[in-house]
């Protein structure tokens, strides 16, 4: 249990000023004008050292590293409705950043029928073959993660079998695709699905997703909006290739602030680093720690993140703190996210203060 306060380490040089001189009237070359030095990136320091991952007695552990979602594109009812779309070039940038694995949220639910066999658009899943497609070209690993599903967290029964035909569809898309391309098989379950009947979906759904891809990692989240909580209970298919996932989005009120989303919106103006902020990550890493022991396997993080209205360093704090918190237990994470949305990069490039504080193991 940590007591004291993160002693933060800010390291900030002033702009050169800019010099002048007087001319005479001989003089024809003017004065060269100095370059400015530029401001340089603050950095933190923080209570956590970083170590090798974990390694899985149960199931794999993925080679997640540092990664980031690509948040508010594919997962919205149309693309680019929310902020920019997916470009290309994205993904040379996201790699020149230090980034192993970008976790791709698709909103297959908003283009597949709601009558059997559920076909899902064929023009939006070349899409998302398309943009899988730009990120291993790139060399990252990508998560397909079916996101937004709304519909199955209150009529799970009624929605078993489009899930489940969905999936085969999705699978069989991707049945050549390289084995750095892995499946996820519901954004943050909650409402009707819970950990009690969550397996009603998944184990239909897997099976559908191993008549093609006997052997690709597929990623499975908990109810209660796969809260770090899910872990103590979270029930897990009988199948050699699954991986657990949480998400981490606390204190809420930090993260989430200003959300008008959010009903009632949490209040502006909450900052994060207190006492009792470290106080609750470090009881959280015992959370982690204590489902390792007792399953052998090994979850990662796959969303974390603050909102934009709190302020660059506030922000640059918080992914830092909880980056380097979990690997300091030997756990990666994912970052949310590349833009849009609790953005991590604007026009001008990655916000660095923020994404040069993101940690991971140091495998």
């Amino acid at each position: 249990m940590r007591t004291s306060i993160l002693t933060l380490c800010v390291c900030s040089l002033l702009l050169a000023g800019c010099g002048g001189g007087s001319t005479s009237g001989t003089e024809t070359t003017p004065p060269p004008t100095p370059t400015p030095t530029p401001t340089p990136t603050p950095t933190h320091s923080f209570p956590y050292v970083p170590i090798a991952s974990a390694r899985a007695t149960t199931g794999p552990a993925l080679p997640i590293g540092k990664c980031v979602n690509m948040g508010n594109q594919l997962e919205l009812q149309t693309e680019g409705s929310g902020g920019r779309r997916i470009r290309q070039a994205d993904f040379a940038m996201i790699k020149a950043g230090g980034f192993s694995t970008v976790r791709l949220p698709a909103r297959f639910s908003a283009h597949a029928s709601n009558r059997a066999p559920y076909t899902i658009d064929s023009s939006f899943m070349e899409r998302v073959r398309q943009v899988t497609q730009w990120a291993t070209d790139a060399g990252l690993n990508v998560i397909i993660d079916m996101h937004h599903y709304d519909e199955i967290q209150t009529d799970p029964v009624g929605q078993k079998d489009r899930f489940v035909a969905m999936w085969a569809q999705i699978a069989e898309t991707f049945f050549n695709a390289p084995g750095s391309v892995w499946f996820e098989l519901l954004n943050e379950p909650h409402i009707a699905l819970t950990n009690a009947t969550l397996p009603d979906i998944y184990v239909p759904a897997l099976a559908a997703i191993r008549r093609t891809n006997i052997a690709r990692p597929v990623i499975i989240g908990g109810g209660g909006t796969s809260h770090i909580d899910s872990l103590r209970d979270m029930p897990m298919p009988d199948d050699p290739y699954v991986v657990p996932t949480f998400h981490y989005y606390e204190p809420f009120a930090f993260t989430h602030q200003g959300a008008e989303y959010i009903t009632p919106t949490p209040p502006l103006g909450a900052t994060f680093g207190s006492a009792a902020d470290y106080a609750r990550l470090d009881s959280d890493l015992q959370t982690v720690r204590d489902y390792m022991a007792r399953t052998g396997r090994v979850p990662f993080v796959g969303e974390y993140g603050a909102i934009h209205y709190a302020s660059v360093s506030q922000r640059a704090i918080y992914y830092g703190a909880v980056s380097h918190a979990f690997a300091s237990i030997g756990i990666q994470s994912c970052a949310w996210s590349f833009t849009n949305t609790f953005h991590l990069s604007n026009d001008s490039g990655w916000i660095l203060e923020i994404t040069n504080a993101i940690a991971t193991t140091t495998d």
